[in-house]
């Protein structure tokens, strides 16, 4: 029974990009679209709280293997900022935990306050994140009424941007690295302008330089599809490394690769740390990374 259920579903490869929808989690999410496709094998890359809605890519069997080079990508977030009220989840799902008078804002005191947080910055993770202590997710332990020190680490907001401002909410656009977490940054920026804060909407607009929301299908849509045009919305297994260079690989190479052996490649770019490995059928063998000797050692291999 066990073995029958681990091989239930097709085989599906390739990438589809998600419109999230608010108050679902990644994982039912996930769930949902796996059942969809029928598939064998899926995973997201890089969870959205349930709160949040916009892109998430999942990609399906062979690209699974390829998540990590989207999960290290930066993202692109439209946040709406409540101020004034501080909770235990730093959104708007969580208990209030203090409220304070918002001040008078105007625009140069807001991008004052916003100034600080733009570049390399230190963040400490939140209690409600996936963050593991000592084996179990910061998460779990936060629910049971537990907090524990987290050490700081370090990311990059790229840009933030104001994009409207009321009375007691702020509207931004955020470009940051991977790690950031955009409640911990509304917390900041409110201990910033004196008064608390808490996320009140997200939106994941983007991830890396080419996956955008606006390309992006909702569940429903899916729903509403046939087979043939669900499996149409799959991008290639290989358009998670379109930035990467690549090489063509000869038979030989192919085959010494595949047993997990460094190789010389001819005429590998200048510079190259990553590389997509071709066969000569133009057929995806997998990602090498340049050693220091100059070799190519495969790293992340398909099957074909």
């Amino acid at each position: 029974m066990a073995q029958r259920r681990r091989n239930k579903g097709r085989e599906v490869n390739g990438i589809l990009l998600l419109d999230k929808t608010p108050a679902v989690t990644s994982n039912t999410t996930l769930q949902d679209v796996k059942r969809l496709f029928q598939a064998k094998k899926a995973g997201h890359t890089g969870s959205l709280d349930p709160l949040a809605s916009g892109l998430l890519p999942i990609c399906f069997g062979e690209a699974t293997k390829l998540s990590g080079f989207l999960l290290n990508q930066d993202k692109r977030y439209e946040v709406l900022i409540r101020l004034g009220v501080t909770t235990s989840t730093a959104d708007a799902e969580g208990e209030v935990l203090e409220r304070k008078p918002v001040p008078a804002l105007d625009e140069g005191l807001v991008e004052s306050a916003l100034a600080r947080f733009r570049g390399d910055i230190e963040q400490v993770p939140p209690m409600y994140s996936a963050l593991k202590h000592q084996g179990q997710r910061l998460y779990e332990l936060a629910r049971q009424g537990v907090e524990v020190e987290r050490a700081a680490r370090p990311v990059t907001i790229h840009a933030l941007r104001l994009l409207a401002m009321t009375g007691d909410t702020l509207s931004l656009e955020v470009h940051c690295s991977k790690g950031t977490y955009v409640r911990t940054l509304a917390e900041d920026i409110g201990a910033a302008l004196g008064c608390g804060a808490h996320v009140a909407a997200l939106r994941r607009t983007a991830v890396g330089g080419s996956y955008s929301v606006a390309e992006a299908v909702t569940v429903t849509q899916l729903q509403s599809m046939s087979d043939e045009e669900r499996l149409a919305c799959l991008l290639p297994v290989d358009h998670a490394l379109q930035d990467m260079p690549s090489v063509t690989l000869s038979e030989e190479l192919c085959f010494f690769i595949r047993q997990g052996q460094s190789v010389f490649v001819p005429k590998v770019p200048p510079a190259a740390s990553w590389l997509r490995l071709y066969d000569k059928l133009g057929v995806l063998v997998g990602v090498g990374e340049v050693a220091d000797d100059g070799k190519v050692a495969p790293r992340r291999l398909l099957r074909v």
